[in-house]
């Protein structure tokens, strides 16, 4: 093996899906202010990992817009969003936002790159118009045998771990819809994020349902 190849670096895409339905206005300048430091905690991953090339691709999305506020861009061309640029309202096309988002990643990545996808929502499917979650759930199986592992985080109104399991997603958080819920959940995605570059960098795997582990002092 030549040396260059044994130090080839490590692609990671971040995908990132937040639900823009009306419903998350009340918790819009968390979800707003966790989204900014989900974006910063990817920069300092890609500080901390040098080794490692950080890609994002941020999508929000609600019945009237899915909107890709990164696409496939390297973590240090990112910067924090706008307030304006998140602004809950209409339904929640979570199938069609799900399976455009993955779709669009996955032409852009090749053998051997990690691949984690956080989807956060506070309500279920309610007016997708292309994707079922049979076509979902088909594409997650596939998908989590090629580096890709997904997480499902949702709101207590909902059963989540339910929703997740019936898109095939082990790794799953349920929140408090309040100021205090929304932050500690975000806090909570920052540590396993970095726990999962981490892993990355030392070639190891996370245990399979415990994303969310938090780790002991």
């Amino acid at each position: 093996m030549k040396k260059e190849e044994a130090i080839q670096t490590k692609r990671v895409f971040n995908l990132i899906i937040v639900d823009e339905s009306g419903s998350m206005s009340i918790i819009r300048r968390q979800a707003f202010t966790g989204m900014n430091e989900t974006l910063q905690t990817v920069r300092q991953m890609q500080e901390k990992f040098p080794e490692q090339e950080q890609r994002v691709t941020l999508v929000t999305f609600d019945t009237g817009n899915t909107t890709w506020h990164y696409d496939n861009t390297p973590a240090s061309q990112t910067k924090d969003l706008g307030w304006e640029a998140y602004n809950p309202c209409g339904g929640t096309p979570l199938y069609d936002a799900m399976g455009m988002a993955i779709s669009k990643v996955n032409a852009q990545v090749s053998e051997g790159d990690n691949v984690l996808v956080t989807v956060i929502t506070d309500g279920e499917e309610n007016s997708s118009q292309e994707w079922t979650l049979k076509m979902i759930r088909t594409m997650i199986e596939k998908l989590k045998k090629q580096n890709w592992t997904f997480t499902l985080i949702g709101t207590d109104n909902l059963d989540v771990e339910k929703m997740a399991h019936s898109f095939a997603i082990e790794e799953h958080l349920e929140f408090h819809q309040d100021i205090e819920g929304t932050k500690a959940m975000f806090a909570r995605e920052r540590s396993s994020r970095e726990r999962y570059n981490r892993c990355v960098s030392e070639n190891a795997s996370m245990p399979k349902g415990q994303f969310f582990e938090e780790e002991e002092a």
